[in-house]
């Protein structure tokens, strides 16, 4: 013999209210409740909690006004930026190269030298009076280029060939 299905009762569903937030205004706003608080004064007696020295400690050169120490200064000890040994030379002229990949060459027309003053105009490079650079992430997607005055990567070489384009 079949069993009865037990009877289940469900809960309604709830509705929708609709969010009666009120609109916001400049003049409503306020910062969260214990994000601002009040700035402390220093040095104004025994009855502050902070009086006398002023959270300065004793005296000292750190107890004066102004009484810092410059950045790497290790009170005397020879700092660790000269006890290093130094290696190198870094170039002060040196001017490194902008970088366009050839998948950012599809900005240009087909056909179109590829020159700085190109480069510049299509907004590929900041200033075409120093070094660019092109590299050969992405495709070329068949378009002929002629590229000069601009030093050119062994991978973006032979992409630029294979698509027809020339290097001079």
């Amino acid at each position: 013999m079949p069993r009865a299905k037990a009877k289940t009762t469900r809960k309604p569903r709830a509705k929708a209210v609709a969010a009666t937030t009120p609109r916001l205004s400049l003049h409503d706003l306020k910062p969260p409740e214990g994000s601002h608080r009040v700035r402390i004064r220093k040095g104004r007696g025994p009855g502050s909690g902070i009086g006398k020295t002023a959270g300065r400690g004793g005296k000292g050169q750190t107890a004066r006004q102004g009484g810092k120490v410059r950045p790497g200064f290790e009170g005397g000890q020879m700092p660790l930026i000269r006890r290093i040994p130094k290696r190198g030379f870094t170039n002060p002229f040196k001017q490194p190269a902008q970088v366009v990949n050839v998948r950012h060459l599809v900005l240009l027309a087909d056909g179109v030298e590829v020159t700085p003053e190109t480069l510049f105009g299509a907004g590929l490079v900041r200033r075409p009076d120093h070094p660019i650079k092109l590299l050969g992430t992405g495709e070329v997607q068949g378009r002929k280029f002629v590229v000069k005055g601009v030093a050119v990567s062994a991978s973006a070489k032979t992409k630029i060939e294979q698509a027809g384009g020339t290097i001079a």
